[in-house]
């Protein structure tokens, strides 16, 4: 099924002369308008005029969450501010915040894109969306509502937490389709297992897990317990939200659609591009942003290009799941690890259950503190020891450091229904 299935299966060649002119036309709107682009192009000595083919974007300079930042809270507008309905920001937990300003066109494109995600996976009219992310100034819900809303599908502006209500509202309006965190939908699972709900008895058919990267092992421990279809999906709210890349239904990478975005993968050290099928940073370019155009984004999300050809038709091409963050990772033992690699083993346990914590005490000790299934507690010590020993080899052989583990019950951890927080670094307290 495809929403615009001229553009979604255009021949490659066709694709890269569109994205050419709207990179041209990107830049040249960008350096009249945007003093940011205008004074950054004049120091690298780079006119529009200067790029006649898409290789050349290597040229220009890159566009880092620091130049948002400081350019907070107008300073990055293409146009003017009547010309502006909605503003989303960061959390700005680390400083100032990142404003992200939408057009009407801006916000009638982001949910186009959605739109075309939604059908890929197989969404229908007579769907009903669940939508249990955060509404407000995070972009992840009213982008994914609007964009359903496009579909004709019935959508429940639920937002997070509340999990009974949920519940309620899943079994009173026969919701099929979720949108939610990988960490919420992992609780979720818990509290109605607890409840001795049987998830064959709602009328899901599909999730779709964002706003956090997880593991693979995670994904199938979802669909495991729901019996349902979970797609991956990413966005960042500098490059709209949620849409920017979605799997198909042959969950093999997320299709990123390329008429709207350049894509480059980068070696986060050195900054040089990086060939297709090698893993790096993702530096994303805006096609079609009309308020705010940003020009080779550093988004900090480690991925890699798959080249291959998908069969499902799409010509635009796939990037693999997001495996972390560059500014995620931290350093044990001089061993660098993302948190990724960590859940990848734990979910990939069949007595784990749905949380766990990384406590970062010193740079030579790491605690790995993880709920199991409450069986486990049968005053059998010996089976707590061969779980203990089980998950410290496994971890051990994952991120080459031996962690201490601690086995906790369920409901011990704190659950967020936001996106989780998983690493307690103690080094910089």
């Amino acid at each position: 099924m495809f929403w615009q299935k001229d553009i979604e299966t255009i021949d490659r060649k066709e694709l890269e002369k569109l994205q050419l002119k709207r990179l041209q036309n990107t830049i040249s709107r960008a350096s009249k308008n945007i003093p940011f682009y205008k004074d950054i192009f004049a120091k690298s000595d780079i006119k529009p005029k200067d790029i006649t083919s898409l290789r050349d974007i290597e040229k220009l300079p890159f566009t880092k969450t620091e130049d948002l930042r400081a350019n907070y809270p107008f300073g990055m507008l293409a146009v003017p501010k009547e010309k502006v309905v909605r503003l989303h920001t960061s959390s700005g937990t680390t400083g100032k915040p990142k404003a992200i300003f939408f057009s009407k066109k801006d916000v009638n494109q982001a949910a186009e894109l959605i739109a075309r995600c939604l059908i890929m996976t197989g969404v229908k009219k007579d769907d009903v969306l669940q939508n249990m992310m955060t509404y407000g100034l995070f972009t992840g819900a009213l982008v994914m509502h609007y964009g359903a809303e496009k579909v004709g599908v019935l959508v429940i502006p639920a937002g997070p937490g509340n999990t009974k209500k949920q519940i309620s509202l899943m079994q009173d309006f026969k919701t099929t389709t979720l949108h939610i965190t990988p960490s919420y939908a992992l609780y979720l699972s818990s509290v109605m297992s607890n409840e001795g709900l049987n998830p064959s008895d709602f009328s899901l058919r599909r999730a779709y897990l964002g706003s956090e990267p997880y593991s693979e092992e995670t994904r199938k421990k979802i669909e495991s317990f729901f019996n349902i279809d979970v797609y991956n999906s990413y966005g960042l709210s500098e490059m709209n939200g949620p849409g920017v890349a979605f799997e198909c239904t042959e969950k093999n990478g997320m299709h990123l659609w390329e008429d709207n975005f350049i894509m480059e993968i980068i070696n986060p050290e050195t900054g040089k591009t990086l060939p297709d099928g090698e893993k790096g940073e993702l530096v994303l370019t805006t096609l079609c942003r009309e308020a705010m155009p940003i020009i080779r984004y550093r988004t900090r999300d480690i991925t890699m290009i798959i080249p291959e050809k998908c069969r499902c038709g799409r010509t635009h091409r796939r990037i693999s799941r997001i495996i972390g963050r560059s500014d995620d990772m931290f350093i044990v033992k001089g061993v660098n690890i993302f948190p990724q690699q960590i859940e990848r083993v734990l979910m990939g346990i069949k007595a784990v259950a749905q949380n766990y914590q990384i406590v970062l005490e010193s740079y030579d000790r790491m605690i790995v503190r993880v709920e199991i299934s409450r069986e486990l507690f049968d005053g059998r010590v010996e089976h707590l020891v061969n779980l203990k020993n089980e998950i410290v080899e496994k971890l051990r052989a994952e991120v080459l450091v031996r962690p201490d583990v601690e086995l906790l019950e369920p409901g011990t951890l704190p659950v967020t229904e936001g996106k989780a927080v998983r690493v307690i670094d103690k080094r910089t307290l």
